[in-house]
């Protein structure tokens, strides 16, 4: 499972630095040390805390593009077969579900609580809005 920081876990949850490391002390989360002495959490377990407590995160760093519609997350399940896979991402409170070739799952090295960008380019986006308000 990848790991992460806690700075990183931080801004994928929508929390501080300083809520993480009370998380890990409560045993919400569970922390290791990197190579370099570091403390780091499981991405996965990241992904799991996200379901219930994380705000959408900015993109990631060097990251641009003309869609307007993403959503930063983490993934949280991955169904694979020969040829398809499902991937389902928690983007803060919101669960995005694509469906991709095996291939591209494995190209773009996808595992349990690895961090990717839902990327939605569509002219069919419905959106809504409360009645009678501005």
């Amino acid at each position: 499972m990848p790991q992460m920081r806690i700075r990183d876990a931080a801004a994928y949850l929508g929390v501080s630095d300083d809520t993480v490391r009370r998380w890990i002390d409560r045993g919400l989360l569970s922390a290791t040390a990197d190579e370099s002495g570091r403390k780091v959490v499981d991405g996965f377990e990241v992904a799991q805390v996200a379901r219930q407590h994380a705000s959408l995160p900015g993109l990631p760093d060097g990251l641009a593009s003309s869609a307007r519609n993403r959503f930063v997350g983490l993934v949280t399940d991955i169904v694979v077969d020969k040829v398809m896979a499902q991937v389902e991402l928690q983007c803060g409170p919101f669960r995005v579900v694509s469906l991709m070739s095996s291939e591209a799952v494995r190209d773009l090295q996808l595992e349990l609580g690895s961090v990717a960008v839902a990327v939605i380019k569509s002219t069919a986006v419905v959106v809504e809005a409360p009645q009678g308000e501005s």
